[in-house]
């Protein structure tokens, strides 16, 4: 079974702004990605926040969702507990529910790999353990 890819607001933001200055590291992980990648509505709701003043953008968040090209298996009241345990945790890094939420997916989905622009994930552990994986631009 292929490992799962965990998307985040960032990378989602950035292929969809052509003005974002990680557009085209971007557009070439979407390429290389199997469909679907998989997010929760936190990740959704930021980027779409994000997206406010670009044009058809917010829509073309919602649109990759009723595509199948994302999917969103997790509800954050069914790992509350754990999401609040996570933010607590990481209060100080500081940690945004959406990413306290693919922190918790990242330990429900061993293998997996978060897309992101996102340093803090260098932080988070998987169980208070293990670096969560990541997909990250290089660093200059």
């Amino acid at each position: 079974m292929t490992p799962e890819v965990l998307l985040d607001a960032g990378p989602l933001v950035a292929y969809l702004d052509r003005r974002d200055s990680h557009h085209e590291w971007a557009k070439e992980q979407f390429a290389a990605l199997r469909a679907p990648v998989l997010t929760n509505e936190p990740v959704l709701a930021e980027a779409s926040h994000l997206l406010r003043k670009v044009h058809g953008a917010k829509a073309a968040v919602i649109a990759f969702v009723r595509s199948g090209g994302v999917v969103v298996p997790f509800r954050v009241q069914d790992h509350a507990a754990e999401v609040e345990s996570l933010l607590r945790k990481y209060d100080s890094v500081p940690m945004s529910l959406a990413d306290a939420c693919l922190a918790r997916m990242a330990e429900l989905q061993p293998g997996s790999k978060v897309l992101t622009l996102d340093a803090h994930f260098s932080v988070y552990r998987i169980h208070g353990r293990r670096v969560i994986p990541t997909i990250m631009p290089p660093r200059s």
